[in-house]
């Protein structure tokens, strides 16, 4: 039975992670010696994790060119893009390498987006699982990054992101809080689209 995994802000391709921005301790932003160095581990880990057959979602920011985006052809997985803010190229340039591309999407009372919602829509949604803040988490336990740096730069597993949300919640006793939440049915992947 197929998988489904999530990712959010590979930034293919994007040299001045590893080399030029930093983190506020002064270390790199990426601890790689070169993009490239960055690319092929993160391809390494990704199909040494996904199947062929296993559904990816990749919540925004692939790849900071667009001959970088060629990356994706390697990639195992039935792959949907949730745009970011870096995904600035046109459509036709991602279609090749993802089966769609969406703004957003909700799973299982789930809300993917690149960039997170504001506090105040979340009422309609168990959990925002998110991007775009890399190396940042939002305290609030409806929130959880999937950025790269914070997933060990290898795609997760979106029943293991359910576990922690639950764990997260109960340890902060905020289950109340999710509205439409679910705790811990989390279909098979035949039932996503």
């Amino acid at each position: 039975m197929p998988s489904v995994w999530l990712i959010s802000d590979t930034h293919f391709g994007h040299e001045n992670l590893c080399t030029k921005f930093k983190l506020q301790d002064g270390s790199p932003a990426r601890p790689f010696s070169s993009g490239e160095e960055m690319d092929e581990f993160m391809v390494d880990r990704w199909n040494e994790t996904v199947r062929p057959n296993d559904k990816v979602y990749h919540l925004g920011d692939v790849a900071i060119s667009r001959n970088s985006l060629r990356i994706l052809s390697r990639l195992n997985g039935d792959k949907v893009l949730i745009r970011g803010n870096r995904d600035i190229f046109e459509l036709s340039d991602y279609t090749p390498y993802f089966r769609d591309i969406r703004g957003s999407h909700l799973i299982n009372g789930f809300l993917l987006t690149h960039i997170p919602v504001h506090e105040a829509n979340l009422y309609h949604f168990g959990c925002n699982i998110h991007g775009h803040t890399h190396t940042n988490s939002l305290e609030d336990t409806r929130y959880l990054n999937v950025c790269v740096e914070k997933i060990d730069y290898t795609p997760i597993l979106f029943e293991d992101v359910c576990k922690q949300i639950v764990e997260r919640a109960l340890h902060t006793r905020n289950v109340g809080r999710f509205v439409k939440f679910k705790p811990l049915t989390v279909p098979d992947a035949t039932g996503f689209s």
